[in-house]
């Protein structure tokens, strides 16, 4: 039976008198002892699932917790079980830098696929390993840091190298523990998992916002993403959130296996799924991946599909990550829903690339979750492919359940033919003929200095997170400042005053001055963002970044031709030919230059440059086998940054191989044949 506590009054007058403790160190002690208790059953109702005292002892816990701490604030404690209930206080997000990227996992949509993947862990490990099988959940990823046993910080993923400090929202979901349980945790360590919202309460909370006319969320995934970047936290408190926990990075971590660090996750207050499975064979992770297939409909969240991971933290490690993604994982997407409804009316959008995308415009239909009233017919050939005519009943589903499309139609419903659909031939926006590149399946308007949608989307992409990360700055402002002439490119943006700005409707002093601000601290976005910003077609973030290694300057690159920048690792020559084309074109030099004067660097910042050499200069290097010093990654970095270009296979130009234990026995074999050295982790950190 549970026991309320209760402490003597010095001069009892009547039931609603506030208590008077005879000692204050008797108040000090019975604050920590409600927190203790109330962590506890906290902890037993949304994770254990097994409560051991009503809602009405709880909340009678909570409110005598509550008048303390009001009248006791010099016993504050920021993981104080009161702050689920969040305050109306609103704050802006800060912006933390991971310690540990957070990467997204490469994802496959077939048995063989895993088949394949598997196969790849095998032959790079050479070992025995372990596949833990988890389920995939749709919801927002977050970043959870404990010191002390006490959550200090909670991160968005942000772009994967920063994110969002949403620690007062994230407390108030009552499935993640402020103080953790036991004694036997690390001093610091990071548990990511993900935010969701039940299906229950979605359903709930979307028939509240249909009740008072407010538009309805389309998913679980975009209503928990939403909830939790709201700036009221007790808003987000009444969003009942939930929140699994599935990955533990630390320096002192109590196993090497990713599976049992999770079950001392567990033991220490976290909500783990119990779902999660080790497997040893690739029948085995079949297995897994068919019964979920089916389970999955009757689970309280949502969920897309399994990830699979490599066990071992130490065989993680030696098979290190792309640019992108983790080698030792994958995510399996289930096979999408599909729906039929039919075809109203085909439109066209043009992006900031000048790439013309058909639109299906449908009567809206139930697929995933999600109301679906628009669709991408994705190019010419597609509609072609597909026959389509106005009126058609299609076929509709998501492509991994995110990306509506059209996958067939159903002609025996035909009883009327619609007109036939047929791609235009003019830009639907500046009128100019489109063109289409041999070999391409895209048509494009090559009007990029006059079509509004592209410098429109060029500066909004300029402006955008993973680029200048202008953050005052978003569609609908720079919409507002193209529609008024107060900008018609990029550098345009730099020549605003907030006077210019207050002529705009809609536009207070406050605002004008944020925006100004915002485009001013863009002067100190470093130069590998920067290229990526400019937009030029195919250059990502990470091509982005190798040219600005490769080149150092924008002068160097703007004066390379196909041959020198295809010699940069990873650089073909469609990258290599829309380099030099976007630098072709004298307004683009212009735009660079009026950059330049308005103070953005176009030169690789000395930090990055420190301890750059030519060591390795013009010597091709293969990586193989697992390593003790350091991962295969960082001996890439090492490789680049002496001057060197990794490859991925053995032939009669490599240099030489960089081998670990365990390497790879074609390799092996080949390197022996064609008589290319092999050298090992210590000979290679010697050359250095």
């Amino acid at each position: 039976m549970f026991i309320i506590y209760c402490f003597r009054r010095s001069n009892f007058v009547s039931s609603h008198d506030e208590p008077q403790y005879e000692f204050a160190m008797n108040v000090e002690q019975r604050i920590a002892e409600l927190r203790e208790l109330l962590h506890r059953h906290n902890h037993n109702y949304y994770i254990k699932n097994a409560p051991e005292i009503t809602d009405f002892e709880f909340d009678a816990l909570m409110r005598e917790l509550q008048e303390l701490e009001e009248k006791h604030p010099e016993y504050d404690d920021p993981n104080s079980p009161t702050r689920r209930v969040g305050s109306d206080l609103t704050k802006d997000f800060v912006q933390v830098a991971h310690k540990y990227p957070m990467l997204s996992l490469g994802n496959t949509y077939s048995k063989g696929e895993v088949a394949d993947f598997y196969e790849r862990v095998k032959r790079a490990l050479n070992e025995d390993f372990e596949i833990c099988c988890e389920l995939k959940f749709d919801g927002t990823s977050i970043s959870l840091t404990y010191e002390n046993g006490r959550l200090v910080r909670a991160v968005t993923r942000g772009d994967g190298e920063k994110g969002d400090d949403v620690t007062a929202n994230v407390k108030t979901i009552r499935s993640v523990p402020l103080v953790l349980s036991g004694e036997d945790y690390p001093a610091e360590f990071e548990i990511r998992g993900e935010v969701l919202m039940p299906w229950s309460v979605f359903e709930q909370l979307n028939s509240e916002r249909e009740e008072q006319g407010e538009q309805l969320f389309a998913n679980p995934r975009n209503a928990a993403s939403g909830t939790l970047k709201l700036q009221d936290s007790s808003v987000v408190a009444k969003r009942r959130l939930d929140a699994y926990l599935y990955f533990m990075l630390g320096e002192e971590l109590p196993a090497d296996g990713h599976f049992e660090n999770l079950q001392w996750a567990s033991k220490w207050g976290f909500k783990v799924s119990d779902t999660t499975r080790k497997c040893t064979t690739l029948q085995e992770i079949y297995d897994f991946i068919d019964y979920f297939d089916t389970a999955r409909k009757e689970l309280p969240f949502a969920t897309d599909g399994v990830v699979l991971k490599v066990n071992s933290l130490r065989q993680q490690r030696n098979l290190g990550y792309t640019s992108k993604s983790p080698r030792w994982a994958i995510a399996y997407k289930f096979q999408a829903e599909k729906a039929v409804t039919r075809l109203n009316e085909v439109t066209y959008q043009v992006g900031r690339t000048g790439v013309v995308t058909p639109v299906a415009n449908l009567d809206p239909v139930q697929l995933s979750g999600t109301v679906v009233k628009r669709a991408s017919l994705h190019n010419a050939d597609i509609i072609e492919k597909l026959d389509l005519h106005i009126g058609d009943m299609v076929y509709v589903e998501k492509g991994g359940e995110i990306i509506p499309k059209i996958t067939g139609v159903d002609v025996e419903a035909r009883f009327l033919l619609g007109e036939k659909v047929r791609f235009i031939t003019r830009c639907p926006a500046c009128d100019a003929p489109l063109v289409r590149n041999e070999g391409e399946a895209a048509h494009f308007c090559p009007n990029e200095a006059n079509c509004p949608p592209q410098i429109k989307g060029r500066i909004e992409h300029y402006v955008s997170r993973e680029a200048m990360n202008i953050e005052s700055i978003g569609p609908e402002t720079v919409e507002l400042l193209y529609n008024s002439g107060l900008i018609n490119n990029i550098a345009d943006l730099y020549r605003l005053e907030p006077s210019d700005l207050l002529l705009l409707p809609r536009m207070g002093t406050k605002s004008a001055e944020n925006i100004v601000a915002g485009i001013r601290e863009s002067l100190n976005v470093p130069f590998e963002r920067v290229l990526f910003a400019l937009g030029i077609r195919f250059v990502g973030a990470t091509v982005a970044k190798r040219l600005a290694r490769a080149f150092i300057t924008i002068d160097n690159l703007m004066a390379a031709g196909i041959d020198e920048l295809t010699a940069v690792d990873e650089i073909g020559e469609r990258i290599a030919g829309s380099v030099v084309e976007f630098f072709s074109h004298e307004e683009n030099s212009t735009l660079v230059q009026a950059l330049k004067e308005a103070g953005i660097s176009f030169v690789v910042a000395d930090e990055v440059l420190e301890g750059k050499s030519d060591k390795l200069a013009g010597k091709s290097i293969v990586i193989s086998g697992v390593f003790e010093k350091h991962s295969r990654d960082e001996y890439k970095e090492m490789i680049e940054k002496h001057g060197g270009k990794n490859v991925g296979s053995v032939s009669k130009s490599t240099s030489f191989i960089l081998a670990g234990a365990n390497m790879g026995p074609s390799k092996l074999e080949k390197a022996q044949k064609l008589g290319v050295a092999i050298v090992s982790e210590d000979e290679f950190l010697a050359m250095l």
